[in-house]
């Protein structure tokens, strides 16, 4: 898959399940409750322990169904590498590494590098970024974001960070092409039957919130 492909993914999906979680297990319960749900953008960070094995796992049982999984919270190029290696489709960071940026346009694979000011922004187009990752969306607002599109119309930007389905669509009226969010998926600890209708749950309502139409029927039937 190219950088396109996945870029046409994520435009197309609106929602990105950014994925945090104490242990694999975790993480992989609520990233199957996620996907089951109808979401089918995955980012996995890498501080979830193993995050590269939770990778590996969620793109190999979920090809069939054409979720899109990447890696988040890369700050190296070594976690780059390993992530790819594993099946990642889209490398995220927190912040601007214009090498890793360049390094990863090269292979032809989406980078959506952290960025907070016009000038990052200016920065990371020119080292090939196709899309940018606005962060942390809580610190601006909306409002930000258009601003930020008015001399710069051509920015892709997925904003995340305090995006969540009470405030997904102000985002998207603003500009956004998508957003991340966190908070909703990232469980603290083990998953009950309780903790996974949360998860189930969330996913319905962030789809609700980004693309009403996206829900698919069947994730309206309880959980057996």
């Amino acid at each position: 898959m190219t950088a396109g492909e996945s870029l046409e993914v994520i435009r197309a999906e609106r929602l990105v399940m950014v994925l945090r979680a104490p242990d694999p297990e975790t993480a992989l319960q609520a990233a199957r409750a996620a996907i089951d749900a109808g979401v089918r953008v995955v980012e996995v960070t890498f501080t979830v322990p193993d995050a590269a094995e939770v990778i590996a796992d969620l793109a190999a049982s979920s090809a069939a169904d054409g979720t899109l999984i990447g890696a988040g919270t890369v700050r190296t190029p070594e976690q780059a590498d390993t992530a790819l290696s594993r099946g990642a489709r889209f490398v995220v960071s927190p912040g601007l590494d214009e090498a890793l940026v360049r390094r990863l346009t090269d292979d032809d694979v989406l980078a959506l590098p952290g960025i907070l000011s016009p000038s990052e922004a200016m920065r990371a187009l020119a080292a090939g970024a196709q899309a940018l990752k606005l962060f942390p969306a809580s610190a601006v607002g909306p409002d930000y974001l258009g601003a930020l599109l008015g001399p710069m119309p051509e920015l892709q930007i997925v904003p995340s960070g305090g995006v969540g389905p009470g405030n997904a669509g102000r985002w998207l009226a603003a500009g956004a092409v998508a957003v991340g969010m966190a908070g909703p998926f990232s469980p603290t600890g083990p998953l009950d039957r309780s903790g996974l209708e949360s998860i189930t749950q969330a996913a319905r309502q962030s789809l609700s919130a980004v693309r009403p139409s996206a829900v698919p029927a069947h994730t309206l039937k309880e959980r057996p």
